[in-house]
This record gives structure tokens, sequence and C-alpha cells, in this order.
């Protein structure tokens, strides 16, 4: 189950290596909300999933729903005059930020947690005599 992704991974890279996509100026701000909302996800989903919380509706409605807003705020900001990317930009930074200090946390103690019953169970365990 693990080589999907993985595999998913390698073929995005080998895609992205070998097709050239040239993308006009005026789309620029819109792929850059993609990409944002994508890596909002990408965090998101990723620490539901080591919260044991991971619901795969969720994460793709939340994607699409962040994309969809984060796409209708560049366009009504483009009609306006007025750079609405950046407070978009910063939005979807800080909840990465937030979601990788969750991460950081949960792998830690994950790790700790293993290193003390690693520990525990070495000193637990008798010596054998010789």
């Amino acid at each position: 189950m693990i080589l999907i992704p993985i595999i998913a991974l390698l073929l995005g890279i080998l895609v992205g290596a070998v097709v050239v996509v040239d993308l006009p100026i005026a789309f620029a701000p819109y792929a850059a909300i993609i990409i944002m909302a994508g890596l909002d996800a990408l965090s998101g989903g990723s620490r539901s999933l080591l919260e044991g919380k991971f619901l795969p509706t969720v994460f793709l409605t939340g994607f699409l729903a962040n994309t969809l807003l984060g796409l209708f705020l560049i366009w009504l900001g483009d009609g306006l005059g007025v750079a609405l990317l950046t407070p978009a930009a910063i939005v979807f930074g800080m909840r990465m930020f937030t979601n990788l200090s969750v991460i950081r946390r949960v792998l830690l103690r994950r790790y700790e947690d293993f290193s003390f019953r690693r520990k525990r169970d070495s000193e637990e365990t008798p010596e054998a005599v010789s």
C-alpha cells in the first residue's frame, strides 16, 4: 500500500522533468495559489494521518474548497485591482507551518515513547549468566 504514493511521486517527478509547460504570466498567481493549496492539503493530510484522524473525503473536499476559495480571491483581487495573493499566501503559509509543527511534535513524541519502551525492555530482560 505504501508503494502507491511512492510510485506516484516518482512518476510525477519524471513527468515534471520531461514535460515543459510554458505558463502565461497572467496565470502565475493562479498557479501559485493552487500549489500553496496543494502543499497545505498535503501537510494537513499528513498531520491527520499521524494523529489517526485521516478521512479521504475530508482531505479531498478540503483541498478543493481551499483551491476554489484561493482562486476566487485571486480573481476578485484582479477585478478590484488589489493584490489578494499575498494574504492568501500568508494564510496558507501559516496553516502549513502549524501543521508541520504538530507533525514534528507527534513524531518526536512517538520517538520518545519508542526509546523509552526500548530502554525499559532492555532493562527488564535478564542477562544470561555464563
